[in-house]
């Protein structure tokens, strides 16, 4: 599926698949998929670039038009998983399910996830008052979550069991996330060992087009065997 809207244009090349349940049947067939994993990270920041580039452009209308030509502007983001299709996929559920929609996703390559922060999530109750700031491990752990909709479905698993970290490498955090802003996340899976259930992805997220935090994340899946 192409991208549609006016982040189209920034996104060169790349579509992925419509989607708006879990993959049932593995890889689809034909041009339903085509992203690489090299497009990933280009797609995440074009995004998330999309808003402030269209809000730039509603200071040139006038006041009663500004909600409507951001409206647009952000009209490129596609939803491919709503959150009842994520909470089909993930076991997460409030106040811990913290990505809102899959706004991209190749069947056991990659996934980009939209996380909208606002005031009145619980953790700004006390980090911090009078300067809420996302939490840096709640801001991989929505990451995370994004890497699970990648391996807890079709090809790579059939989403019975539990979803666990294992390991994280070289996480840095580039700029705060506060209230207001808009999480865009990208996960891209680098290796899977089935037989022990180890994955381990490499992440990246940005808030207006600016890199908030990276890292290498190692994960296992657990199964209870009878």
């Amino acid at each position: 599926m192409a991208f549609i809207g006016p982040a189209a244009a920034a996104l060169p090349g790349g579509s992925f698949a419509r989607r708006t349940r879990p993959v049932a049947g593995g890889r689809p067939r034909g041009a339903a998929v085509t992203a690489t994993r090299g497009r990933s990270a280009l797609r995440a920041a074009a995004l998330s670039d999309a808003a402030p580039e269209a809000e730039a452009a509603a200071t040139k209308v006038d006041a009663p038009a500004d909600a409507k030509a951001i409206s647009l502007g952000m009209a490129g983001m596609p939803t491919l998983m709503d959150t009842v299709a994520i909470l089909d996929v993930l076991p997460h559920r409030y106040p811990f399910l913290l990505i809102d929609k899959v706004v991209a996703f190749t069947p056991g390559e990659s996934a980009v996830a939209v996380k909208a922060v606002t005031m009145n999530e619980p953790q700004f109750t006390g980090h911090f008052p009078g300067r809420p700031i996302m939490p840096g491990v709640l801001m991989v752990e929505a990451m995370a979550q994004t890497g699970g909709i990648v391996m807890l479905q079709q090809p790579m698993t059939d989403g019975k069991g539990e979803f666990f970290f294992a390991g994280l490498d070289k996480v840095k955090w580039r700029r705060p996330v506060v209230p207001g802003d808009v999480l865009v996340m990208e996960m891209v899976l680098k290796s899977y060992k089935a037989r022990f259930g180890i994955s381990k992805m490499s992440g990246r997220a940005y808030v207006d087009g600016q890199l908030a935090v990276e890292g290498e994340f190692t994960f296992a899946m657990v199964t209870d065997k009878k």
